[in-house]
């Protein structure tokens, strides 16, 4: 036998394995196509302003963490406060402990000790708390399935499922509603 069938012989068993494993691995995903909750950007201490379609404040945002998912763009944040603007150019004050905004910012969740302030231009200061609210500032609508106490002077309302028009501040509960009458809120 000559070594050139020899040489032969090994380079085709070399091609045959090489096929095989590439004809192997070929379903194996790449690393860049996985999900990673890894954020391509974070922010310190900042303050943004949301802009909707028309070009005008959506929402202003002031926190302490901002974490961006390169996936899906959601943003995640620790400790915000955000500002939600009304018909008269007052803004809406809410703050939680967490939120999570869309890719297009036309949702925000707010979730844990979350606290929501009238304007200051307001005739009546409004003060509302709950454990989570679902914010859509392109419709000025805020949701929550949850317990929503609101204070304003000398009255108290709760109920279980709340919806409001920022900008009209019309409000409906869903159910269990109570209400009470408490002078020592009253100026």
């Amino acid at each position: 036998m000559s070594w050139r069938i020899i040489l032969g012989l090994v380079l085709l068993a070399a091609a045959i394995a090489t096929g095989w494993s590439l004809w192997t691995h070929r379903d194996q995903r790449r690393p860049s196509d996985e999900r990673s909750d890894r954020p391509d950007y974070v922010l310190k201490d900042f303050e943004v302003v949301a802009l909707n379609k028309q070009g005008t404040e959506a929402f202003t945002l002031r926190a302490p963490l901002l974490n961006r998912r390169p996936d899906d763009q959601t943003m995640t944040l620790t400790t915000p406060l955000f500002f939600f603007p009304d018909k008269q150019g007052g803004h809406w004050q809410a703050r939680s402990q967490t939120a999570w905004v869309s890719a297009k910012a036309d949702e925000v969740r707010l979730k844990g000790d979350v606290r929501v302030d009238s304007p200051d231009n307001a005739p009546q200061p409004v003060k509302m708390t709950t454990s989570q609210l679902n914010v859509f500032p392109d419709k000025s609508l805020a949701r929550t399935p949850e317990l929503v106490t609101i204070t304003r002077p000398g009255f108290i309302l709760q109920g279980r499922g709340f919806e409001t028009d920022l900008k009209t501040k019309q409000y409906q509960f869903n159910s269990q509603v109570r209400s009470t009458y408490d002078p020592s809120t009253s100026p």
